[in-house]
């Protein structure tokens, strides 16, 4: 059982306990893969991490989540989770990462979850928000959201030692990003296109090697931009994100979050604390993970765990011998 380890740190147990949640969620999306169905399969995940945050031994604080109190029944924003005992957090959750692709069948669906010190994640309102996100072994300040599409595949080339036609960039496949996808090809880099998963999209950035992403570009939701900040502090890399609010009600949501300068340029170091424990478990096979396989009753999932204070990483493999008594208990 976790506990308060006295100096207002996380308690390193919580690692395989945030592991659960998150592999309780994924199989409860993955039996509705692929049904063409979003707000179930969204609905199904929502409830299983939910219900498996209730036994967890900790006293969270929802500051990322499925919206507001009056649009979200479950896990809202503030809404209170855990066992009562423990350490106070914060957490973010993404209970389905990808709902349309996980509606789809398509790569790349997950469910995350991160957790933090009280305080120690940014408190993003549901809008969207502009990103850039390197993998780790770079200079710090090599690209930057304000500079040029261009300046920033050029220094990522120069400091890779290869040329920009080398470099590869993540976008998701949407028409505001047209003229970003332009740009990137006219300075001789290609693209990868995402129809959704913009988590991954940063994630994949950490080895581009095996994934053959080296940077993430475009505009995203901005709790998805913290939970991909909390994965970055754990496993290395760079970040920055500004939000774009898209209307008055936006803005004034933000400032209500307690984010006075909407224009504020955000750092790694802004959107997540030193301690951070952040997991994904896959729901549909992808780059990243694979997906949760059924055979005979039982569940088969994998799962990425990691803590930013100790720098590890984690996969874990795990069956359930009772894939339903997984979810419900």
């Amino acid at each position: 059982m976790a506990k308060d380890n006295g100096n207002g740190g996380l308690d390193r147990v919580l690692v395989l306990e945030v592991a659960r949640v998150t592999e309780v969620a994924a199989i409860a999306a993955a039996r509705l893969r692929g049904r063409g169905n979003e707000k179930a399969a969204d609905k199904a995940a929502v409830d299983a991490m939910r219900h498996e945050l209730g036994k967890v031994s900790f006293r969270g604080t929802v500051v990322i989540g499925e919206g507001e109190m009056d649009e979200a029944p479950m896990l809202y924003i503030g809404e209170t989770v855990g066992n009562g005992t423990g350490p106070e957090v914060d957490i973010a959750v993404d209970p389905l990462e990808g709902t349309t692709i996980c509606a789809k069948a398509m790569p790349n669906a997950l469910a995350v979850l991160a957790i933090s010190e009280r305080g120690g994640l940014l408190h993003a309102p549901d809008m969207y928000m502009n990103k850039i996100a390197i993998g780790p072994g770079y200079p710090d300040g090599i690209v930057d959201l304000d500079a040029p599409v261009e300046e920033n595949l050029a220094a990522l080339a120069k400091a890779k030692g290869v040329s920009v036609s080398d470099i590869t960039a993540c976008i998701l496949d949407r028409s505001r990003h047209a003229d970003l996808i332009r740009a990137v090809r006219d300075a001789g880099a290609g693209v990868q296109l995402i129809p959704d998963g913009d988590i991954a999209g940063v994630i994949w950035t950490t080895d581009s090697a095996e994934t053959g992403v080296d940077i993430y570009l475009g505009s995203g939701g901005a709790p998805e931009g913290v939970l991909a900040a909390a994965a970055l502090r754990c496993i290395g890399g760079q970040i920055q994100g500004r939000l774009v609010p898209s209307n008055d009600e936006e803005r004034l949501r933000a400032e209500k979050m307690g984010i006075t300068d909407i224009n504020r340029k955000f750092t790694l170091e802004d959107m997540a604390s030193p301690d951070v424990i952040f997991a994904a478990t896959g729901v549909t096979g992808g780059s990243l993970l694979d997906g949760v396989r059924f055979s005979n009753g039982t569940a088969e999932t994998e799962t990425i765990v990691m803590r930013s204070k100790s720098g590890t990483v984690r996969r874990i493999k795990s069956r359930f011998r009772n894939a339903h008594h997984a979810i419900e208990g």
